[in-house]
């Protein structure tokens, strides 16, 4: 059996946290496991050749995950990967979400269902009136691929050219984002998660019509059975880990989900953020957390530790933007410094603590990810991959402008306008959304 660790216990908390630290200890956190091996990649550049290569060895089964598959040439050769792999008998189960495929979805549905893969549709959006059934803001915005239970992909990077952005076009600068290509007993989890989301997004599509048929059936215990086989998890084949040892690293796989690991993701963050000695660099595109992610990172930077955010610079949505730049001067004000990225898009979603706990994933640091989408993260205990990240946020700050605290305005009438728009703007959609309580 694989060794496990549970991330380190949090500092204490002030007197007046006792209450959210109580609640705090009963939420899930990330558990790990041992014996892997995690090479970190930059960009789709580095990410489609590797999951193309992962693709054509498959001999049993592939199954993947996304928010968007574009229809551009570099995510197309990814498609076309998918067909020629069905097309030689290996069981190919894809999921998309139905807002961030939805323009593409008429080419792809074909391109990819006439190759014999099976593809189901998270949440589709094929009239208006969709978006009044309940939990349509609540998107899949995992981005995972699972290939013969020996090798899998985790990330930030959606199936779309690193030069293209859906609202602004082609650029000539490749958009930050990063992946993690798995090996190992981490590799097993990845794969359940994505089967259990295709089964979910499959059934979604017809058990309406099975219900139906069961109402109107002479033989409704034969068809109670068959209900029964297709709301079942998929039998797959097992875990196969590669042959040959592999370098003892220890990775934890955090979903967000809306169901018992609603704040495993946050909780993976705080925990860390909390125990933090040294340093703590985050880099985000949206960025608003939370009271708690909040404290957290002004009590690091207030104890000595340094802390770094790296934002957007070169923006895509407007309101998102406000939203992160309505907690400067809070966040400066206690010593956090904070960097925008100016280069090119930012899409990156990862997090360094300290030379030996870093994090690659999906989730945002917004009410979006943090309380609505389903998001997957790996967290890696190992000072090599620590390193190596490390070096490529150094190089993303070295491209980045700082925002100097001496030159903040004072709060005004107009900045607590804003912040209080913000605010208000969030409770409004997560209330929408079906979400309750404080962020």
């Amino acid at each position: 059996m694989a060794p496990t660790r549970s991330t380190p216990a949090p500092h204490a908390a002030h007197a007046d946290d006792r209450l959210p630290e109580q609640l705090w200890r009963v939420l899930p956190r990330a558990v790990f496991c041992g014996g892997n091996k995690v090479q970190l990649l930059r960009g789709g550049d580095a990410l489609f050749p590797a999951m193309i290569r992962a693709i054509e060895q498959a001999r049993h089964e592939i199954w993947l995950a996304c928010y968007i598959f574009h229809d551009d040439p570099a995510a197309l050769a990814v498609a076309s990967a998918l067909g020629d792999a069905a097309r030689r008998g290996v069981q190919v189960k894809v999921v998309l979400d139905g807002f961030g495929c939805k323009a593409t979805l008429p080419r792809l549905s074909p391109l990819l269902c006439d190759a014999g893969v099976l593809l189901a549709v998270f949440r589709p959006l094929h009239r208006w009136w969709n978006w009044l059934q309940p939990g349509q803001l609540r998107r899949l915005h995992q981005k995972m691929c699972a290939v013969d239970g020996e090798v899998a992909f985790v990330g930030g990077i959606n199936l779309i050219d690193d030069r293209f952005d859906l609202s602004h076009g082609w650029g000539d600068e490749p958009r930050l984002d990063f992946a993690v290509e798995l090996r190992g007993p981490v590799v097993a989890p990845v794969e359940q998660a994505t089967r259990a989301l295709w089964t979910r997004a499959h059934l979604g599509r017809d058990l309406r019509e099975e219900v139906a048929a069961l109402a109107r059936s002479a033989e409704p215990l034969a068809r109670v059975r068959r209900l029964i086989r297709r709301l079942r998890m998929p039998r797959g084949s097992g875990l196969r880990v590669s042959a040959g040892p592999l370098p003892p690293v220890l990775v934890a796989f955090v979903l967000r989900d809306n169901l018992r690991q609603r704040r495993t993701i946050e909780r993976s963050y705080i925990d860390a953020i909390r125990a933090a000695r040294e340093r703590v660099d985050l880099a985000s595109p949206y960025f608003y957390p939370g009271r708690a992610f909040r404290r957290a990172l002004r009590q690091a930077a207030r104890r000595g530790v340094q802390v770094r955010l790296l934002l957007q610079g070169k923006v895509d949505y407007r309101l998102a933007a406000l939203a992160a730049r309505v907690l400067y001067d809070e966040l400066l004000a206690s010593g956090v410094r904070i960097f925008e990225y100016t280069p090119a898009f930012l899409h990156a979603k990862v997090a360094l603590v300290d030379d030996d706990w870093a994090t690659v994933g999906s989730s945002n640091i917004d009410p979006l990810s943090l309380l609505l989408n389903l998001e997957a993260n790996v967290v890696v205990a190992d000072a090599g991959f620590a390193a190596e990240l490390a070096r490529q946020f150094d190089e993303a700050i070295a491209d980045s402008r700082e925002i100097d605290r001496s030159v903040t305005r004072p709060r005004t009438l107009a900045g607590a306008v804003r912040r209080g728009l913000v605010a208000w703007c969030a409770y409004v959609y997560l209330r929408i959304a079906g979400t309750t309580g404080q962020y």
